[in-house]
């Protein structure tokens, strides 16, 4: 009988050892991520403070860093807060070149500067000109003369208020 049980056990016990696993197959020009070495970090901080305003940064052993600072703008003020958040980061591209970015979150979104970021050609001199009318209110005026809404604020009774043009 105890042969019985030590057979079954020895049974249970190939059977809950693991059988083979699936590992994908790497393509043999890529390393794996347990052949990638570990890179410490040299250098850190972190401090939180208790009106939200926080600052963090990072130096690893490659050289690359990050660091960053927020804050809440206009606090108290219900429709005019804003979180606003700026940092940068640099590391060194697979060809050697240094990359750095610089950026900015805030009620104007989110920007990002750098010297490997591309950048729009310019604005030619025609559109650049008709924008500083358009800012200035020196757009296109529209033809004809203007005519109010006859039925705007006669007893109450009021439509949306759209112009009309006599031509």
């Amino acid at each position: 009988m105890m042969i019985v049980i030590i057979l079954g056990c020895i049974f249970a016990t190939a059977l809950a050892a693991p059988q083979n696993f699936y590992r994908p197959q790497q393509p043999q020009n890529q390393q794996s991520y347990s052949n990638k070495p570990i890179i410490p970090i040299v250098s850190e901080s972190n401090e939180l403070n208790p009106d939200g305003s926080f600052s963090y940064s990072y130096v690893s052993g490659d050289g690359s860093q990050a660091q960053a600072q927020g804050y809440l703008k206009n606090q108290g003020q219900k429709d005019a807060e804003a979180e606003v958040i700026q940092g940068s980061y640099s590391y060194t591209a697979p060809d050697g070149t240094p990359i750095t970015v610089n950026w900015i979150a805030d009620e104007n979104g989110f920007r990002a500067e750098g010297s490997h970021i591309p950048t729009p050609p310019p604005i030619p001199a025609e559109i650049q000109k008709s924008l500083v009318q358009i800012s200035q209110g020196q757009g296109a005026q529209p033809q004809g003369q203007y005519r109010p809404n006859p039925f705007q604020g006669q007893g109450g009774f009021s439509r949306p208020s759209r112009p009309s043009y006599r031509f």
